[in-house]
C-alpha cells in the first residue's frame, strides 16, 4: 500500500466494520463553540453533555475549551487563535483526541487534524461511535453501519489525499512525471467500495424492514392498539418499560443504552391491554445520518397509536430536553399522535418539577416503582375513551370475533337467530374495524 508522505506510516485498506469499544480511555479535549443560534441548548450545557458522550464512548476527558463565536471560520471552525490554544492544552494534558461539539466540514476536520496532530472527530461522528457499540440486532448494526459510511463517503480524502494526485494514462498527454500510475487511484477504489458496500447494505436493510412490516401487520391483526415510549436519552425510558412489563431490556445511567426497540405486552385497568414499545432516545443536534437510516426504528414511533413523553423531570435541562424532543418528533411525522408526559425520576426531585405543557401529565419514579399505577390507569383511562359503540351482525360460528370483544372491551348484547348472532359492543377502534369488516349485515 506504500506509506503516507505526511506521517511515514504504513497506508491500510479501509476496513467496513463497526467500532469496537475503546480497549483503553483515550484523552479528549472538548471543544465546544456558542453561535447563539435559536432554540440552542447553552454552550456550558451542551459541552457537559458532549463530556457524557465521550465517557460512554470509552475516552476520558482531559480538558475542555470554549468559545464564543459570531462567525465559524471556514478553515478551521474555531479560527486560528483558538486552534493554538486547543494544541497547547492537549500538549500539556497528554491528549489524542479533539472533540468537537459542532459539525465539522471535511475541509475543517482535515485542517484541524493537520493544525492540531490529533484525531478529530465531531459530535455526529461521536454518536455514530456509541451507536456503533451499542447496535445488537443485525438491524441495528446495518443502519449504524449505512450512517457511518455515509458519513465517511464524503470524507476519505482525509485517509487518501496523497493518492489523489496519481492520474491515469501514459506518455507526453498522460499527465507529468511521477503522478502517471493506474487509471483509478486508491481513493477511486475505496469511493466505489464504499459506494458498492451501501448498496448491499441498504438492499439487506430492505429485507429485514420487509420483515418487520410482517410483524407489525401481525401485530395489528392483534387488535391492541401501540403505546410507544419516546423521550431524550438518559431519561429512564427503558427503566419504565422494565418496571411496568418486566421485559428486562438493559437500562443503564448513560446515553444510547437503547438502540434496538423491544415491544411487550401492558396490561391496563378496565380489560384494556396495548403494546408498549421502547424506543431509541433522542439527543441535542441527532445527526440527520441517524434519523434516515433508523427510519425502520422510527417507524414503531411513527405508526404508534399513542405516546408517552418520558422526561427527567430532576435535569435543570428538562424544558428544553422537552422541545427537543418535540421538534424530532415533528420532523419524523410523529408530531400530532396524541401524547401524555411522564415526568421520571420524582425520587430525585425536592421540589414538585417545574413543567408546563398542553397534554396529561403524571410523575412517576421508575426506578423506586412511584405513581406507577396512577400512569397505567392514565393510559388506560384515554383508551376507554377512545372505545366506540358497534352494532353488527355476525355468522353465528364466529366465536373467535365475540370472544375477542369481551377481551378487548364490553359485550352489551347479543341474540341469536337463523345461524347469525346480532351483537352491540363497546370496543377499541381496531376491534371495531374487524367486526364491521366481519359482519353479514347490520345488526
Amino acid at each position: 500500500m506504500g506509506r503516507n508522505p505526511d506521517t511515514g506510516e504504513e497506508n491500510q485498506p479501509l476496513a467496513f466494520t463497526q467500532s469496537p469499544a475503546f480497549e483503553y480511555a483515550e484523552r479528549a479535549i472538548l471543544v465546544g463553540v456558542e453561535l447563539g443560534l435559536p432554540n440552542a441548548i447553552a454552550s456550558d450545557d451542551s459541552i457537559a453533555e458532549l463530556g457524557a458522550l465521550a465517557a460512554s464512548a470509552g475516552a476520558e476527558v482531559a480538558g475542555r475549551i470554549q468559545q464564543r463565536l459570531k462567525n465559524i471560520d471556514p478553515r478551521t471552525f474555531i479560527g486560528r487563535g483558538k486552534t493554538g490554544e486547543v494544541r497547547e492544552l492537549a500538549n500539556r494534558e497528554g491528549a489524542t483526541l479533539a472533540i468537537f461539539d459542532d459539525a465539522l466540514s471535511p475541509a475543517q476536520a482535515r485542517n484541524l487534524e493537520r493544525e492540531l496532530k490529533l484525531r478529530v472527530v465531531d459530535r455526529s461522528q461521536l454518536i455514530l461511535d456509541i451507536f456503533a457499540q451499542r447496535a445488537r440486532t443485525l438491524e441495528g448494526k446495518l443502519q449504524v453501519e449505512i450512517a457511518q459510511l455515509s458519513y465517511l463517503q464524503p470524507r476519505l480524502t482525509r485517509q487518501w489525499g496523497h493518492l489523489s494526485r496519481q492520474t491515469g494514462g501514459s506518455g507526453a498527454g498522460g499527465g507529468r512525471i511521477g503522478t502517471r500510475g493506474p487509471g483509478e487511484t486508491q481513493l477511486e477504489v475505496d469511493r466505489r467500495r464504499v459506494r458498492e458496500r451501501l448498496t448491499r447494505l441498504k438492499s439487506r436493510l430492505g429485507e429485514v424492514e420487509r420483515t418487520r412490516t410482517i410483524q407489525r401487520q401481525r401485530r395489528l391483526a392483534v387488535p391492541y392498539p401501540t403505546v410507544a415510549l419516546v423521550g431524550y436519552t438518559n431519561s429512564g425510558k427503558s427503566t419504565l418499560m422494565n418496571a411496568l412489563t418486566g421485559a428486562g431490556v438493559e437500562a443503564a445511567d448513560r446515553p444510547f443504552s437503547t438502540l434496538d426497540p423491544t415491544i411487550r405486552r401492558l396490561d391496563l385497568p378496565g380489560k384494556i391491554t396495548v403494546m408498549l414499545a421502547d424506543t431509541v432516545g433522542f439527543i441535542h443536534r441527532l445527526p440527520h445520518l441517524l434519523v434516515e437510516a433508523f427510519k425502520a426504528t422510527l417507524e414503531e414511533v411513527r405508526t404508534a397509536d399513542f405516546l408517552l413523553h418520558v422526561l427527567d423531570a430532576s435535569s435543570p435541562l428538562a424544558v428544553e430536553h422537552m422541545e427537543i424532543v418535540d421538534r424530532v418528533l415533528e420532523e419524523i411525522g410523529a408530531g400530532a399522535t396524541p401524547r401524555m408526559m411522564v415526568l421520571n425520576k420524582a425520587d430525585l426531585l425536592e421540589f414538585p418539577p417545574r413543567v408546563t405543557n398542553n397534554f396529561e401529565t403524571v410523575t412517576v419514579s421508575a426506578l423506586r416503582g412511584e405513581g406507577l399505577e396512577r400512569l397505567r390507569a392514565a393510559v388506560g383511562r384515554t383508551f376507554a375513551n377512545l372505545r366506540e359503540e358497534v352494532a353488527v351482525t355476525l355468522a353465528a360460528d364466529r366465536g373467535d370475533l365475540i370472544a375477542m370483544a369481551r377481551r378487548d372491551g364490553e359485550v352489551l348484547s347479543e341474540e341469536y337467530r337463523d345461524g347469525v348472532v346480532a351483537m352491540r359492543a363497546r370496543v377499541s377502534a381496531p376491534v371495531a374495524g374487524r367486526l364491521r369488516k366481519a359482519a353479514v349485515a347490520p345488526a
